[in-house]
């Protein structure tokens, strides 16, 4: 037990030690003690005292702000299921999606959310899908080809991708440059317009992202999204080792307020149980000037997102078969023109020597 556990008294505990505690001083001690125990708590755990859990936009056990009821804060649909343990957003079987929605719209401006996840299933390295993506948008409880939502969605989507679609042809060569290790972790900034490449991963799109080993390990997973003063943080904790681990620090990022917090998955032929345990946000206290204080996003965008992405498309070469027969077919098509075109000059001067009889 550590010293934060040890300090956890109740008020009745706190009211009896009161009214039989004769020594003023030692009281006032006791009282110091505590305050500086709970400030060192907060600070193990990474906030500050004004930082707070928003329960009006957190899902965590018993997930009794979840469901139709008219108190709830949050929305189930497709086929997602609560247990006692998580909400299971889809199960180990093929074709199957699933998400939950918040229902009230976030208008804070600074603020953390951090998830604790678990995806596990009988499928091998590869042969498994397609995994979790994160949502902060304008748009709420719709289905799509993204991790089971819409695409061209308006807002910030991260995304814990299992599934190497891009590399599926196997008789592509493998470019470390251009080709991420999976499971891989990524976000996107959408403005409505902005298409996610399935095909591609989301690769020529992504803000940046990094990889995670999450499928089928023994501890918790753990992921965080700050978002403070336009900046987007992306944090995993993978690893068993309690540690945040940097995967994305972009400035420049632009988020309305007045979106909607959502979790999503879908499986096809491959597939996971992709099970969310907390979603937990924290509302961020930050200094602002004046200037920020009044400025407000429109629309999401991201400073210099041209720049961010490198990444070109290149062409692969041809195999010597495909070199050897577009070097036959283009001498035959050569040699056919040149037939076709001495036939035609013959019938033509056939028929100008006729006009001179």
């Amino acid at each position: 037990m550590n010293k934060c556990n040890r300090f956890r008294m109740s008020s009745f505990q706190i009211f009896d030690l009161m009214f039989n505690q004769r020594n003023i001083h030692e009281l006032t001690c006791l009282f110091a003690v505590v305050l500086l125990l709970t400030c060192q708590c907060l600070a193990d755990d990474g906030y500050e005292m004004d930082d707070f859990l928003k329960r009006e936009y957190s899902l965590t056990k018993p997930y009794q702000g979840l469901g139709s009821s008219s108190s709830s804060y949050w929305d189930l649909m497709g086929n997602a299921m609560i247990t006692t343990e998580h909400v299971r957003l889809t199960p180990d079987l093929q074709s199957r999606q699933g998400a939950v929605w918040s229902r009230a719209p976030c208008y804070l401006r600074d603020w953390e959310l951090q998830v604790h996840f678990k995806i596990h299933g009988h499928g091998k390295k590869n042969l498994n899908g397609d995994g979790i993506a994160l949502w902060y948008t304008k748009e709420r409880m719709q289905t799509g080809p993204v991790f089971g939502n819409m695409n061209l969605f308006t807002g910030l989507g991260v995304f814990v991708d299992t599934y190497p679609n891009e590399n599926k042809n196997h008789e592509k060569k493998y470019n470390p440059s251009t080709q991420r290790v999976f499971p891989y972790v990524s976000g996107m900034v959408g403005n409505g317009t902005l298409a996610y490449e399935h095909d591609r991963d989301g690769q020529s799109t992504e803000l940046g992202g990094c990889t995670a080993l999450v499928r089928n390990i023994p501890h918790d997973t753990f992921l965080l999204i700050r978002y403070t003063k336009n900046r987007l943080t992306i944090q995993i904790d993978v690893d068993g080792k309690q540690e945040w681990r940097d995967c994305l620090d972009l400035p420049g990022v632009r988020l309305p307020r007045g979106y909607f917090f959502g979790a999503s998955s879908v499986t096809g032929d491959l597939s996971d149980n992709h099970d969310l345990i907390s979603m937990k946000l924290y509302q961020l206290t930050v200094e602002r000037s004046q200037e920020e204080e009044e400025e407000e996003e429109l629309i999401p965008s991201v400073d210099n997102f041209e720049h961010l992405n490198k990444v070109e498309v290149q062409e692969e070469g041809m195999s010597g078969v495909q070199l050897f027969f577009t070097i036959v077919f283009s001498v035959i098509g050569v040699f056919v023109l040149g037939v076709v075109a001495v036939v035609m000059y013959g019938r033509w001067k056939e028929n100008s020597r006729k006009r001179f009889y």
